[in-house]
């Protein structure tokens, strides 16, 4: 009986993405309905998930591993997954005949990624992240009336399916240096075995398919076109909740390494420089919104990897504690847009001009996950980055450190572009009035109070974070 409660939230996702799948061979549920079963299937997940955040354990012959660090992230992907779901109320960017089906591959792609956080086997690993991958490619692949971006998920699929096969290979390599496909078993052996070549482009190869969904550079190829392509609200998802599961992932595999290999880290290091000089610098000349932050999500990607590189606790810590702060103040952004953009076009900078007269409060949530995207105190975003950087200060680190800061300077400047567009700029034709309904205002006023109460009272986040991180030691 133990065993089931330790399953429990990813059980319930398995019901309720059944309850979809139902819902989608009879095509009878209006699209309303269809919103209201999803939002209340994903707000009881979310309590789910929640009230069982305190169990821990191993279930499925060790190949799943319940603990602190995996429930942080549950908590996370199912509080992204609610998020989305309420605001897909005006679902315009998909046909009203897919409407279930979309709900049942968004329940799908959460269990996925839940059980993706908990896998402890390599082999474990890979069927989730095939299956959130799968996912993902499908709903890209569901805008309406958007027969220009027809090839986004084509291009999606060519390049997962590319980084999938990189994984798989690299997942061969360690099994055959370490002659187990267990986690656990692996951070005892693998540490002693980094002189050789094998384990190290092994390892390499792994981490390829998970770089591919954080978006790193060189594998970031897909965030720009997909983000623009897809529907709003998938691209959302994707910039969120998805992000969740792949720093998880990074996290618990560049532990494998104890730092023991010199090359690797050094290589790492190019990587985390080129992912935050590339999506600046690139998020610089951009017009449309979704297109910007598929490149801010690149450069966030590179300070991530600047926590993880300490391979420590503390650096670990930091690296939870920025993908907790991305996705609130991603989503507070990608909220805006989508009640901006609520007929489901892509949504351009031009467009926000004077929407702090259309409506201050979105204006002001928009404002401030952007300054926390920026890293401007007092957002949860100066803190997360002061925690990267201070984490790779005690390993030495001080050129990386010197060269993020650039980067987080350089961002300044398109994100206050953004801000300058919403609050300075006058709209040449008079754009339509922008009603917000009381849900929209309440969730906009929690989303402020997160942003700025994790910047400037992190203790106790500060204190799960590193409780998660000491589980993977």
């Amino acid at each position: 009986m133990t065993d089931f409660f330790l399953f429990l939230p990813e059980f319930y996702f398995i019901l309720a993405a059944l309850a979809f799948f139902i819902f989608s061979l009879n095509k009878t549920a209006a699209p309303w309905a269809l919103h209201r079963w999803a939002l209340l299937l994903a707000g009881v997940g979310l309590v789910i998930t929640v009230g069982a955040s305190h169990q821990e354990g191993m279930i499925f012959f060790d190949c799943y591993r319940v603990d602190l660090f995996s429930q942080v992230f549950k908590v996370l992907l199912t509080l992204g997954t609610f998020w989305i779901i309420f605001s897909s109320s005006e679902l315009k960017g998909i046909d009203p005949r897919q409407h279930a089906e979309f709900y049942f591959l968004i329940f799908v792609c959460t269990l996925a990624m839940m059980m993706l956080v908990s896998a402890v086997e390599l082999l474990t690993v890979y069927v989730s992240i095939e299956l959130s991958s799968y996912s993902l490619y499908l709903l890209v692949s569901m805008r309406r009336n958007a027969d220009e971006y027809v090839e986004t998920g084509i291009k999606y699929f060519m390049i997962g399916v590319t980084a999938s096969a990189l994984m798989l290979f690299g997942i061969s390599l360690l099994f055959g240096v370490t002659n187990t496909t267990f986690i656990p078993q692996m951070i005892q052996s693998l540490p002693l075995l980094m002189s050789q070549p094998a384990a190290v482009i092994g390892l390499l190869l792994a981490l390829s398919g998970f770089f591919f969904k954080l978006a790193l550079f060189p594998f970031h190829i897909w965030a720009p076109d997909v983000y623009q392509g897809a529907a709003n609200q998938v691209t959302a998802y994707i910039a969120t909740a998805s992000k969740m599961a792949a720093a998880a992932l990074i996290i618990r595999f560049a532990g494998l390494s104890g730092g023991a290999n010199p090359g690797l880290i050094k290589l790492l290091i190019v990587l985390s420089i080129l992912s935050m000089t590339f999506g600046n610098l690139v998020a610089l000349i951009q017009k449309d919104i979704k297109r910007l932050l598929a490149y801010s999500s690149i450069a966030h990607a590179g300070y991530i990897l600047i926590g993880i590189l300490s391979f420590s606790e503390r650096g670990f810590a930091a690296a939870i504690y920025y993908a907790m702060a991305y996705l609130v103040m991603n989503y507070a952004c990608f909220m805006v847009i989508l009640k901006i953009a609520g007929d489901g076009h892509n949504l351009q900078i031009k467009e926000l001009a004077g929407l702090h007269e259309r409506s201050p409060l979105l204006a002001l949530t928009l404002m401030l996950g952007l300054f926390g995207l920026a890293g401007i105190p007092p957002t949860a975003g100066f803190t997360g980055k002061f925690l990267v950087f201070a984490a790779a200060l005690e390993k030495g680190y001080l050129f990386l450190i010197v060269i993020g800061m650039v980067n987080a300077t350089i961002s300044l400047y398109y994100y206050l572009i953004i801000i300058k567009a919403a609050y300075l700029l006058k709209p040449v034709k008079p754009y339509p009035a922008l009603p917000t309904d009381s849900w929209t205002r309440y969730l906009s006023l929690i989303l402020i109070v997160m942003m700025i109460y994790l910047g400037i009272f992190p203790d106790r986040f500060i204190s799960l974070t590193e409780a998660a991180a000491r589980t993977l030691f």
